[in-house]
């Protein structure tokens, strides 16, 4: 791995009900682009635990400071050499009900580099009378994370949090060279949305984008779209994973990320402004 050019790869899998059984997945596919030649390996959102019903979710969690998943994820790193973006894991949090959706970060000595609690919580009312309410089983976070790498800043996000794009603008105004997207999207919106929402964020911000997915049939009920992406600055996808397991894997020359925002300035172009004036006729 150069300070320029390096390889990555987005991990696509089915995660279950079991922690356990889940790590041993995760790590499957982790050792898989590693032997590929991938220096960075990213892994989808709840990685550990795909588990929709609260009561459960919350039994099966453990806190950060003796979560098996993170430990076996921090050794993995370690061993293999390699940078690993965990995209979220659902943690215990003291003191609360809920559970955190953190991200973490780890360097190639297993050491954690950032953290990363998801933002923004799907929070809806349907028709018909259904609702859901993420923040009902998850705190939401409260700050962004941009972790320094060998190959430049990396801006952590997790899956809903794509449809805020102020989140990446911020992120690449601090120095985030890449932003990942790790994420378990449904089927109905990935098809309606995925691809382009995560092609305007690289595009917007000129960066590389890295999307690791969850995919397929889930135990908890769950329908995920897959579609891991690995998507370059000005807009290609230079890898997906499809429907089923496995990786999105692309060597990536950082160096066209400068390329790309001279063409397109924007970043510098930016500039500050008030907020939108409510303005019409006047009242008769």
């Amino acid at each position: 791995m150069s300070a320029e050019r390096l390889t990555v790869a987005a991990a696509q899998l089915c995660s279950t009900t079991d922690p356990a059984r889940n790590l041993t997945l995760a790590g499957e596919l982790v050792r898989e682009a590693a032997s590929k030649g991938a220096d960075l390996v990213g892994l989808p959102e709840v990685v550990n635990l795909m588990q929709v019903r609260r009561k459960d979710a919350v039994a099966a969690a453990h806190y950060e400071a003796d979560d098996p998943s993170l430990k076996g994820f921090r050794d993995l790193a370690a061993e293999l050499g390699i940078w690993l973006h965990v995209g979220s894991l659902a943690l215990r949090i003291e003191g609360e009900e809920r559970l955190a959706n953190r991200g973490f970060m780890i360097d190639p000595k297993g050491e954690i580099r950032g953290r990363y609690d998801k933002i923004h919580m799907f929070d809806v009312d349907l028709e018909g009378g259904e609702s859901y309410r993420e923040s009902n089983g998850y705190r939401p976070g409260d700050h962004a994370e941009l972790v320094e790498t060998p190959w430049g800043g990396f801006g952590m996000s997790v899956c809903y949090d794509v449809r805020f794009p102020h989140l990446y603008r911020d992120l690449a105004q601090a120095g985030a060279k890449m932003l990942a997207v790790p994420a378990a999207f449904t089927r109905k919106t990935g098809r309606a949305h995925w691809h382009i929402l995560l092609r305007a964020r690289a595009i917007e911000n000129g960066c590389f984008l890295m999307a690791p997915a969850q995919c397929g049939d889930h135990e908890d009920g769950r329908e995920t779209f897959g579609h891991a992406l690995i998507v370059a600055p000005w807009g290609e996808v230079l890898a997906d994973a499809g429907e089923d397991p496995g990786l999105a894997l692309a060597e990536i020359d950082m160096a066209e990320v400068a390329r790309v925002r001279g063409m397109v300035p924007s970043l510098s172009n930016d500039r500050d402004y008030a907020r939108p004036r409510r303005v019409g006729l006047a009242a008769e």
